[in-house]
């Protein structure tokens, strides 16, 4: 049941954002546009809450097109020796861990 994952990567967050923008823009400019034409400020309103409700249905939902590339996570190494617990560093050096000092 993979369409009823509820989350979205990085890249898919980036493209759903970008998406709202370009929707949300062109729908002002045609409502502002066409509320000029037709002398009504009520049209304007109403295609950009229009543009609004389009965008809102089609990038807050995790839709599968956001879900193109899931992140890979990788397993925390912890250590044990001797009853001392150390966690690994970025660079390979072994820390011990707080409140092991005694």
């Amino acid at each position: 049941m993979d369409f009823l994952r509820w989350e979205m990567d990085f890249i898919g967050q980036k493209r759903a954002e970008r998406l709202s923008q370009v929707i949300i823009v062109l729908f002002a400019a045609v409502g502002w546009i066409y509320g000029y034409m037709v002398q009504k400020y009520s049209m304007t309103v109403y295609i950009g809450g229009a543009g609004y409700v389009l965008a809102l249905l089609l990038c807050s939902i995790p839709w599968p097109m956001y879900q193109m590339n899931p992140v890979k996570w990788r397993k925390p190494e912890v250590v044990s020796t001797a009853g001392v617990d150390t966690v690994d560093t970025p660079k390979g050096k072994k820390k011990k861990a707080a409140g092991k000092d005694k």
